[in-house]
């Protein structure tokens, strides 16, 4: 039997669905978390570098919807990175979807035993960002457990022009257009309340996964509205008010 990171490794990288983890074997979301990590380890291997942090579940209609009561979180990597504006490769993904951020990054290091309060002088810049999320499980159909393993379902990001970090981010418009016409509007406060919550949110989650928060890293806050398809030929910009705009362009052509 193929080990679980094994199959899902090659399900991200070759873009190919396939069917539910826990379907075959039922696991726990320690498991979950330990295969997410040993898949982000085959990617390193295979030349990637690590980028960042991702949240999932930071809305509490979305916690409400799945039956739980804690965020979770996903490992960014090179690969994933895309430049504001960027035409985006079709036959690199499944199903995409793709939703506005609030994006933090980090000007130093996070050390293991600071303060939250402490570990938030680390960020440096904020901006508004979009997230392309795209389980590979077929019909984007699965559960708690399955979607932590596979990633929190990350597939890329790009991020806006950098801003300071001073301002309160608690209660900022949003705005997601699709070819110019607008497809949902939201507030940061969609964000547990206010970003720096779910900012905070990592640095716990960071330190019980023993995963690092580096200079240069950049945290995805989690989404400020529903995410809509991410169809071929589309172009999508996110506004977030005193932040700015990012634009991502899925190409013409078949998704894989």
């Amino acid at each position: 039997m193929t080990e679980p990171s094994q199959l899902l490794f090659r399900a991200q990288t070759s873009a190919t669905a396939v069917a539910q983890l826990s379907a075959e074997a039922p696991f726990d979301l320690p498991a979950a978390y330990r295969i997410q990590r040993a898949v982000a380890e085959l990617r390193h291997a295979a030349g990637e570098r690590p980028t960042g942090f991702k949240m999932g579940f930071t809305s509490r209609a979305k916690m409400q919807q799945m039956g739980v009561h804690e965020v979770i979180s996903g490992l960014l990597s090179s690969s994933m990175a895309w430049l504001d504006g960027d035409i985006v490769d079709p036959s690199t993904l499944i199903h995409p979807r793709i939703e506005p951020e609030v994006v933090f990054r980090l000007g130093r290091d996070v050390d293991p035993e600071e303060s939250i309060d402490s570990a938030a002088g680390a960020v440096d810049a904020v901006a508004a960002g979009l997230e392309v999320i795209d389980s590979r499980y077929a019909d984007f159909t699965f559960n708690l457990v399955d979607v932590v393993a596979d990633n929190a379902s990350a597939a890329g990001y790009a991020v806006g022009p950098w801003r300071s970090p001073t301002g309160d981010l608690a209660n900022r418009g949003v705005v997601l257009e699709v070819d110019g016409v607008v497809a949902e509007t939201g507030s940061t406060a969609a964000i547990l309340g206010d970003p720096w919550r779910a900012f905070a949110a990592a640095v716990r989650m960071s330190r019980s996964l023993n995963v690092p928060l580096a200079a240069g890293h950049v945290v995805l806050a989690g989404a400020t509205t529903a995410a809509v398809p991410f169809r071929p030929g589309t172009s999508v910009r996110a506004t977030v008010s005193g932040l700015g705009q990012v634009t991502l362009t899925l190409g013409g052509g078949a998704l894989s």
